[in-house]
């Protein structure tokens, strides 16, 4: 989803770069309403509750994964779990987020410097659209990309692609995500990916995977930005 029009600022290190970012775990800390509709899913499916190990997995893979790799659910039941999770998350779980400190300024430095900023998530668009405004933070970024509810559109490659052809020209593109997925679907389309060590990621996650660098906190994003 375009938002508006292309941001042009003064030429700079970061001038028209193509910074995006991945949303749960990066941008917002989301975890007390996924996990909250997580444990619903599984009461509603009649599993034990949620170990913390399976509350943690959950955030950042898609939902439809989550489900089947964290509880061995498939089929049906996957389909199962994703309707009450989302009846419970829409019902305003969604909303029980908040901004990471120094992501607004982190945010407001890159588009001083003439970045063009976009969000690639794979949690559904229409969702992640009403977060970034809950939280406002939704007018920061030219776009947002994220799956779709039918689910065919949900893996971290696919966004990536859509945010991509949304920025024929943006230059140097690179993805600031949380999580291995995020890595791997930056990876896919030839992308450097900076680790978000202030997310949910378990320590050496993030490197494992092939993260250009890894970094403690927003602020220190420019920096290592300008080092790839």
């Amino acid at each position: 989803m375009r938002l508006h029009a292309t941001s042009s600022g003064p030429a700079g290190e970061e001038g028209g770069r193509l910074v995006l970012f991945d949303l749960d775990g990066t941008l917002v800390d989301s975890t007390p309403g996924i996990w909250a509709s997580i444990r619903v899913a599984a009461a509603e499916l009649g599993l034990p509750a949620p170990t913390p190990g399976q509350l943690r997995a959950m955030v950042g893979p898609p939902l439809e994964d989550g489900f089947a790799g964290a509880f061995g659910l498939g089929g049906d039941d996957v389909v199962r779990a994703v309707a009450a999770y989302r009846a419970h998350y829409t019902a305003g779980a969604m909303f029980d987020a908040t901004v990471y400190a120094g992501v607004p300024e982190l945010l407001g430095t890159l588009r001083a410097g003439g970045a063009v900023l976009a969000v690639a998530t794979s949690k559904p668009e229409p969702f992640a659209v009403r977060v970034l405004a809950h939280v406002g933070l939704l007018a920061a970024f030219d776009s947002v990309h994220g799956a779709t509810l039918d689910g065919a559109v949900r893996h971290k490659d696919q966004v990536v692609a859509a945010a991509l052809a949304a920025h024929p020209d943006g230059a140097r593109p690179v993805l600031v995500g949380d999580r291995a997925q995020d890595v791997l679907g930056a990876r896919a389309h030839g992308l450097p990916c900076v680790g978000a060590g202030w997310g949910p990621a378990p320590p050496g996650e993030l490197l494992a995977a092939g993260a250009a660098v890894v970094v403690d906190s927003p602020g220190e994003v420019p920096a290592a930005l300008a080092g790839l």
